[in-house]
């Protein structure tokens, strides 16, 4: 759990600083994510291609995981908790709402499979 936690700390740091290339690492190359609108992205190189057509201003997004459960006989891993929107240079939430990941520890390494991002007030 303390593998998970903070790998979700280093992803934040990378999207607070828009590092895309090494938020990427914390994925696996066939990761699902739903973003908060209901957009289904399949993939790495589809979230990358969704970020850069991203129009309007620079948006960073920080999660804060309330629950983790790991299952060590599957490798697999549950997080849950709230995300917010921030735009590039504010410290003030724009949007948010309740988050969901899956993960999985291949090869030694904790991966994020899948995320699900659902908009809600926050």
């Amino acid at each position: 759990m303390s593998q998970i936690l903070a790998k979700r700390e280093r992803s934040n740091a990378a999207l607070r600083n828009f590092d895309e290339d090494l938020n990427s690492t914390f994925l696996t190359d066939d990761v699902l994510i739903t973003t908060g609108a209901g957009t289904l992205i399949s993939g790495k190189k589809a979230l990358q291609d969704y970020i850069k057509r991203a129009s309007g201003p620079k948006m960073y997004w920080i999660r804060t995981p309330e629950e983790i459960k790991v299952n060590p006989e599957t490798n697999l891993a549950w997080e849950t908790g709230t995300w917010k929107g921030y735009f590039e240079d504010s410290d003030k939430p724009i949007v948010g709402g309740n988050y969901s990941a899956q993960w999985t520890k291949k090869s030694g390494i904790w991966l994020i499979q899948s995320q699900l991002f659902v908009t809600l007030p926050y």
